[in-house]
């Protein structure tokens, strides 16, 4: 199964796979300030306002269960590209300056600026979220302990340097040569029977942790986190190999997309009632079943749509692309900046969440034109990948 012929051509520019990533990464910074506005995530959001919406709700976790997995099965698609292209060593070295320079570079600005902001909040927001009410006695007492540092939202950048790692150990250690049974018997897996039994494969990790699975912060690695997005990761490995496959499942994807959305009705039906409360054994096993199926089949729906629209040399979509890092390192901080003061303003939450949006991609976008695209910033986060700069 895995013939040169099946594989892209590695000079061939895979303008959907690009543009999938840029889309994840944006979608991220919709979620992330969605948040605030969300019923499910205001007892834990640090600038979580009074204004909230079941709308806000049905949007966010939705595309929760499927952005970061998407992204991985793209991470791991880009990353057999460049062993296939540089080998092993190339491959290592280009992740390297890519994803592990940014992220020492990024982290402590990204980190203490939001230390920095919550404080700041503290002492000059009124009405306080929840989440800022328990800090706040908390930070007033010097005897309490200090909260251990997180890495944030930038927590993908571990995680996709610690998947490449793992491909060179196996590949060092030749450890597809131990495992070809298993390889054979994969691949001779139809499209549908995959489709109806990877899922299972990431429901042991989701056990560990509450619906909607959350964000893998922690400075140490977190088992859950490696074995469900590392099973990402690896099918955007395999599928650069068998690029056929997607071809057999393309017919299926609307009824993909239909079964998701029924799928995920349940889910937010199951959380709404349940609220807080820990779910019991069997509502766990359903909310890990649900989570595990529509975020791996919208995965698939989202690379089967964007191989059929997004697959073409647009300059639109190009310069979205190659902007979407900077925009994803630094929107966090952007939407605390702006969401803090909104938390005294008297607005409906529609149009606070519209602002915060708009005033965050713009001066994102905007400062990456001005101070990032053609200057040295640029070229150290995306190589020497920029294309023309049309758009």
């Amino acid at each position: 199964m895995n013939t040169a012929a099946q594989r892209p051509e590695v000079h061939t520019r895979l303008h959907y796979m690009d543009n999938l990533r840029a889309l994840a990464m944006l979608t991220g910074v919709v979620f992330h300030a969605a948040l605030a506005y969300s019923v499910l995530a205001h007892p834990f959001w640090p600038t979580a306002d009074k204004g909230q919406s079941l709308i806000v709700d049905a949007f966010a976790w939705f595309v929760h269960l499927f952005r970061m997995p998407l992204f991985f099965v793209v991470a791991g698609f880009f990353a057999a590209l460049l062993v296939q292209k540089r080998g092993i060593g190339g491959m290592l070295k280009n992740r390297f300056m890519r994803i592990v320079l940014p992220l020492i570079a990024f982290w402590p600005l990204v980190y203490f600026s939001m230390s920095w902001l919550i404080r700041t909040a503290i002492t000059e927001v009124e009405h306080l979220s929840p989440l800022l009410q328990m800090i706040k006695p908390w930070l007033a007492n010097p005897q309490a302990p200090s909260a251990p540092p997180t890495l944030v939202h930038l927590w993908f950048l571990a995680y996709m340097m610690c998947f490449c790692i793992l491909v060179w150990v196996a590949s060092t250690l030749e450890l597809h040569k131990h495992f070809a049974r298993l390889d054979r018997a994969l691949s001779a897996w139809t499209p549908m029977k995959t489709v109806g039994l990877v899922p299972l494969l990431l429901m042991p990790a989701l056990f560990d942790v509450p619906a909607p699975f959350p964000a893998p912060e922690s400075f140490f690695p977190q088992w859950w986190a490696i074995l469900f997005y590392g099973t990402y990761f690896l099918i955007g490995f395999r599928l650069f190999h068998q690029g056929q496959w997607l071809e057999q499942l393309s017919p299926f994807a609307p009824r993909l997309l239909l079964i998701s959305l029924l799928a995920y009705a349940l889910f937010l039906y199951l959380l709404q009632t349940n609220g807080m409360a820990k779910p019991d054994l069997l509502l766990q096993a359903v909310l890990v079943l649900l989570q595990a199926y529509i975020g791996y089949w919208m995965t698939l729906v989202c690379i089967i749509f964007g191989q059929r629209w997004l697959d073409k040399p647009r300059g639109a979509l190009r310069y979205i692309a190659d902007a979407s890092y900077w925009v994803y390192l630094v929107h966090l901080p952007l939407i605390f900046v702006i969401q803090i003061p909104l938390m005294d303003v008297n607005l409906h939450w529609g149009v606070k969440l519209s602002l915060s949006l708009c005033a965050t991609l713009g001066i994102a976008f905007l400062t990456y034109h001005l101070f990032v695209r053609s200057h040295l910033l640029g070229k150290f986060l995306n190589g020497n990948n920029l294309s023309s700069k049309t758009a």
